[in-house]
């Protein structure tokens, strides 16, 4: 069942590379950098709501973004003696940045809108069984292997059908442009649709990291 959380039209953001979540997915982060030290600071005084979004550029401070994230609710917030900030992230729904005010904080704020997903919370259906993610797991899991990847098939193998492929979705070693691509999707049969098609440009072309557009 999926909760109803408030979700502001201003959020902090974090872009890092390569990684993306989707709504109902879990991921723990390690903040250490005094401007995500402040920007948890703030949003625990307040809906504890922050947008995990790509950059798209690397080796940049300031770079540009990807229009669109996923806004995370922070669940699990934990100090070490060495003032690091150990938090679990649950993914939320996912939004489009309409832009970036300007601030004096030491990170990012957009203004964002989540109309374009609104079905991420919804309680609904759609109409995949698992039995159709077979030749993706077949797949995934030779990629894997190959590039030295490990992953724990039974535990998600107990997840929910939507869990499932957004958790491999997550975890797969795609470029940064694959990731984006399938955090775009609209529904689960278009990102199931999506995975497919960028795991045959590795299994087929010789592992080669090629974009499906």
């Amino acid at each position: 069942m999926k909760q109803t959380v408030k979700l502001p039209s201003k959020i902090p953001v974090f872009p890092l590379s390569n990684f993306i979540i989707f709504p109902e997915t879990t991921v723990p982060l390690n903040i250490f950098e005094p401007r995500y030290i402040q920007m948890i600071d703030d949003v625990m005084k307040h809906e504890r709501i922050i947008g995990m979004v790509q950059p798209k550029e690397v080796n940049n401070k300031n770079p540009k973004l990807y229009d669109i994230g996923c806004a995370g609710k922070i669940t699990s917030f934990h100090e070490t003696e060495d003032g690091r900030y150990l938090i679990i992230i649950n993914g939320v729904c996912r939004f489009k940045i309409l832009n970036e005010p300007t601030t004096n904080k030491l990170y990012r704020e957009c203004e964002v809108v989540y109309s374009d997903f609104h079905n991420d919370t919804k309680n609904q259906n759609e109409e995949i069984k698992f039995t159709d993610l077979e030749l993706i797991f077949k797949n995934l899991k030779t990629l894997f292997n190959k590039q030295g990847y490990k992953i724990n098939w039974k535990e998600i193998e107990k997840q929910s059908l939507d869990q499932t492929i957004n958790t491999l979705s997550m975890a797969s070693p795609f470029s940064l442009e694959e990731k984006q691509i399938l955090l775009e999707t609209i529904d689960l049969k278009d990102r199931k649709k999506k995975l497919e098609e960028i795991l045959k440009t590795y299994i087929f072309d010789n592992y080669s990291n090629n974009t499906v557009q």
